[in-house]
Formats: structure tokens, C-alpha cells, sequence
């Protein structure tokens, strides 16, 4: 999780600032209209952007994110009182209850122990009626995506809303096989220095889909991309899975 974007009300107006709506957005937002979902999840809502967009288009959503920084923008956004907008973690959601389920923007790579990430699963699959679908995003360890978070590649300006400009840049630091610490730092005009950080887990595909077998999911589809190319010919570098929550969870 990390530890300052989405705490710090001034990191929380970088992070909109450094993410607007994007392809991943667009993605999301056709899958959602597959199939028939009135009732959604958006765990990991963050700012709020795309649960927003959810909620627009007719659906019934519950965003759920620890941080009430992040929470706060997001009930202030146009559209946000069309949202349930819940603090807490996915063991807090009403037990099949729910259509669909959307962790989006890298939210799974912040589960780094594999009992966390079991019981987020876990938390879903028993929020989710039989066959509804669990839609989330996870970098492909094979990309390598830490080669550019060090400070020369990954230097930057951020404009916010007010004009004001922010430096920014990453430093990061290998601490276990597919294990990152990533640190976020930011210099604002005022001569303010913030940094945030993160320890992040990029999974494979077998372990994407042990974990989604023993969580009580069957995987639909995994795409390597947000024009839904195959695993590993996509410059996006990203596993993009669809899974099905099976009649039955598993103990």
C-alpha cells in the first residue's frame, strides 16, 4: 500500500494531476458492459476517477479504499454522491452481494504476502454472486517495469490544478525475487519536500492463476495489453485478468 499518495491531501492532488483518464479507463469500462452487472466493486477506488464513471453509466457502485485522503476527493468530484463510497478493505462487503468486481490501476500489486492477497481474493470471491467476475490489472514481471524507477529515467513535472509546478521522480530497490520498494519524491514550488512509498509484488501468470484457483475463481481471460493482445506481445507490458467466481468457495 502506499504509504503517502492517497493520505497526504497534496499527494492525493499530484496523483490526479499525473492520472487522468487513460486506455486502462476505457478497457474497464468495456468490460464492465459485457455483461449485464448492476452491482459493482471498485476496491482500491483511490481519487475516485473511474467508479465515478461506473456509477454515470448506470451502475450501482461500492468503491472501498483505506485512505480518507483519498476518499475526500473523491466524494468531491462531480458525480462522487452517486457513489457508496466505503473506507475499509474488501472483508467489509456484504457476502454475495455483488456483480462484478474491479481492482484497477496496479491495486493487486500492493498485496504482497501471499496470505494477504489470499484473503483479498477470498474477501471478493465471497462478495460476488456465483459467476460474477473479477476484473484486475498487474505489471508482467517479465517487462522488468522497475528498470525505469530510478531518478534519471523516470524525472518529471507535474502541473496541478492551480498552475503550480512539482518535480517528481522514483528511486526503487529490489528487496525479495519480484519484490519492489519504490519510493515516489516531490518537490513543490513552495521549496516543500514529500516522497511516498510503496512495496510492490509483481506476480507471474502461474502464480496469478494458483491464487485465483485456490481463492475459489476460474480465470476467463489474462491479456498482455489494453488492446486485449495476447501475454507478452504488447509494449504494455501488463497481465490483464478476467476470472469467474465458481459456484461453490472453497474453504
Amino acid at each position: 500500500m502506499w504509504i503517502g499518495e492517497f493520505h497526504d491531501p497534496r499527494l492525493v492532488e499530484v496523483y490526479d494531476a499525473e492520472c487522468p483518464w487513460g486506455w486502462d479507463d476505457d478497457f474497464f469500462m468495456a468490460v464492465l458492459a459485457e455483461r449485464s452487472a448492476h452491482r459493482v466493486i471498485d476496491l482500491g477506488c483511490g481519487t475516485g476517477r473511474l467508479a465515478i464513471a461506473m456509477a454515470g453509466a448506470g451502475h450501482e457502485v461500492t468503491a472501498v479504499d483505506p485512505a480518507p485522503a483519498a476518499l475526500a476527493a473523491a466524494r468531491r468530484k462531480p458525480g462522487g454522491a452517486g457513489v457508496r463510497w466505503l473506507q475499509g478493505s474488501a472483508g467489509q462487503l456484504p457476502a454475495r452481494s455483488f456483480d462484478a468486481a474491479f481492482m484497477t490501476s496496479h491495486v493487486a500489486q500492493s498485496f504482497v504476502d501471499d496470505e494477504e492477497w489470499d484473503g483479498v481474493l477470498r474477501g471478493l470471491r465471497r462478495a460476488l454472486l456465483p459467476e460474477g467476475r473479477l476484473v484486475f490489472d498487474s505489471g508482467d514481471p517479465a517487462r522488468e517495469p522497475w528498470e525505469l524507477w530510478n531518478p534519471e529515467d523516470s524525472w518529471r513535472t507535474v502541473v496541478l490544478g492551480d498552475g503550480q509546478v512539482v518535480e517528481a521522480w522514483s528511486e526503487s530497490e529490489e528487496v525479495a525475487p519480484n519484490v519492489w520498494h519504490v519510493t515516489e519524491r516531490y518537490r513543490f514550488d513552495d521549496g516543500r519536500d514529500l516522497a511516498n512509498s510503496a512495496t510492490l509484488r509483481f506476480r507471474t501468470e502461474p502464480e496469478l492463476r494458483d491464487s485465483l484457483r485456490e481463492a475459489g475463481f476460474r480465470v476467463d481471460r489474462i491479456y498482455g495489453g489494453w488492446g486485449r493482445e495476447p501475454v507478452g506481445l504488447s509494449g504494455d507490458g501488463e497481465f490483464i485478468v478476467i476470472a469467474i467466481a465458481t459456484p461453490r468457495l472453497m474453504s
